[in-house]
């Protein structure tokens, strides 16, 4: 049963090493992602006893989260629906299905939805995590 790494061509901003509110360095997981075959199927290991936050996003059609930052977090998401429009610093791009994307720490960073349908991400975020330390520069909503 062959473990093997995943290989995923994929536009980011950045591939650098950023250090945490403790100087603990944040890396970008992507290239830490393994495959593992079962007798039944497969599994996809993203992180392994490390300090994470776990979500899955629904972006509604029409909808978009807010143009924003975390001091104190890095985020990994795979695109679960979509295509869902992912902006992580400088770039813009339709992230698709199964696409794998890194935002460093302190990135600007946005998601959209301007499908039919929502869209998922699934997002691990590395680092500490407090919700309170989002800083919207754009938000549709006046938050």
């Amino acid at each position: 049963m062959a473990a093997d790494k995943v290989e995923d061509v994929v536009a980011d901003a950045t591939n650098d090493v950023v250090k945490d509110d403790r100087g603990v360095q944040m890396r970008d997981p992507r290239d830490e992602i393994f495959v593992q075959e079962r007798p039944w199927g497969q599994f996809e290991q993203f992180v392994s006893n490390e300090r994470v936050t776990v979500k899955i996003i629904t972006v509604q059609p029409g909808h978009r989260l807010s143009l924003q930052t975390h001091e104190n977090r890095g985020e990994f998401w795979q695109v679960l629906d979509g295509p869902i429009e992912v902006t992580v610093g400088e770039q813009t791009w339709s992230a698709q299905p199964g696409e794998k994307v890194w935002v460093p720490q302190g990135a600007v960073h946005r998601m959209a939805n301007q499908g039919d349908a929502p869209g998922r991400l699934l997002e691990v975020a590395f680092g500490d995590f407090d919700e309170a330390d989002i800083v919207r520069l754009q938000d549709d909503y006046a938050r």
